[in-house]
């Protein structure tokens, strides 16, 4: 509500979170090297994050190999997290990209990825146009944040030697 009853900050709020000091007050579950893991204000569901890249970027095809093999990497982290500590029965993982494709955002690109379960639509969202989302951001950042870095944690463990850099998402410029 304060988003909406508020001032918006300038500039662009996907460039703004991640320099800013105190990660969980910004929802950031999780900083990689080329991107970041942050909870949706405004989720479809509990659970649903994004996953965002630090450079300012409007389409897809701007995103160097690095920035896109870590954006899936993270992804896949994402959704072993939420099976883990959430148990959905199903996930979407999708990018709006441009005003045509219903981006909110349209001048910074993000991967959504959305917990979903049987019935999480129902005559609320059908009719009344309105989401009900049964657990606040900040209980679901205090369950997800952690169960994410467990996951990436027991991911790099899991590495072995055959891997081209230690760094598992990653990937070097030819």
């Amino acid at each position: 509500m304060k988003y909406v009853a508020g001032e918006r900050p300038e500039g662009c709020v996907f460039c703004l979170a991640p320099d800013a000091d105190d990660d969980e007050a910004n929802l950031i579950a999780f900083r990689g090297t080329h991107n970041y893991v942050i909870l949706n204000a405004y989720p479809y569901n509990s659970g649903h994050v994004l996953v965002v890249p630090y450079d300012h970027l409007s389409d897809v095809t701007d995103l160097s190999e690095p920035q896109a093999c870590e954006m899936f990497w993270l992804a896949r982290m994402c959704v072993k997290a939420m099976q883990r500590c959430m148990r959905p029965e199903g996930v979407n993982i999708g990018m709006n990209v441009g005003h045509a494709a219903g981006a909110g955002i349209e001048d910074h690109i993000h991967l959504h990825i959305v917990p979903r379960w049987s019935g999480d639509t129902n005559f609320m969202s059908t009719i009344g146009e309105t989401r009900v989302v049964p657990q606040s951001l900040d209980e679901c950042s205090r369950n997800l944040a952690p169960a994410l870095a467990s996951v990436i944690e027991a991911e790099k463990a899991s590495r072995t030697g055959n891997e081209a850099t230690s760094d598992p998402h990653s990937v070097s410029e030819a």
